[in-house]
This record gives structure tokens, sequence and C-alpha cells, in this order.
């Protein structure tokens, strides 16, 4: 079972910014993406962005705000929000396509969640 640790989420004014974190901190054999959803209450988990092996795919929420990028490396994946919004108000999961083990099938995986709240 992938663990994903999230950070960086909080209580940030409209107008401001943040950089949410995540990091597998186990071994794993084979990534194929790492990235972001987020849900609001009484919605689906949507997707914010995903950086993986055929591209980066967005949701409709990305846009000239947001900046997705990884350290393959530390198996970490992170998402700055420049100029939020309330409506950027969500929880955000952390997430990631991966083979953990050889003898392991392709799984999708989520973290906890880390809740963003935009208000003053």
């Amino acid at each position: 079972q992938v663990q994903l640790v999230e950070s960086g989420g909080g209580l940030v004014e409209p107008g401001g910014s943040l950089t949410l974190s995540c990091e597998a901190g186990q071994r794993i054999t084979d990534i194929y993406g790492m990235g972001w959803y987020r849900q609001v209450p009484g919605k689906q988990r949507v997707l914010v962005a995903v950086d993986g092996t055929d591209g980066t795919k967005y949701g409709d929420s990305y846009d000239w705000r947001f900046s997705i990028w990884r350290n393959r490396r530390l198996n970490a994946v992170y998402l700055k929000i420049e100029h939020l919004k309330p409506e950027d108000t969500a929880v955000y999961y952390c997430y990631v396509d991966a083979r953990q083990f050889v003898t392991e099938p392709r799984t999708d995986y989520f973290g906890q969640g880390i809740q963003v709240t935009v208000s003053r």
C-alpha cells in the first residue's frame, strides 16, 4: 500500500498563494503519474492535474494560477496556486498511479487529503 504524505494546506486570504507538497516515502517500482485532485462538500472529487509518463493532464479548474511539478528522485509532487480565490476552497488529494512492487498490479492511490480554505 503506497502511503502519501501531504502538506502545505491551511487558511489563506484571497489573493494569496500556497504550495501543496506530497511525497511517497517508500520505494516504488514504477510511477506512471503523480498529481492532485480536489473535492468540495457535496460534489465528486475532480482532477486538478496529473503529471504522467504520457504528459500532463489538466482538469477544468487548472488555469494560469496553478503550477504542478515533480521531483522524481523524491517521489514527490507539488502544486502551487497563486492569486487564490474563495472557489479554490476544497480538500486537495494527492494522487499517484503506480506499481509499488513488480508482483503487484498498477494501482491508483490517493492521500488522506488536505484542506485549503480561501477566506478573509
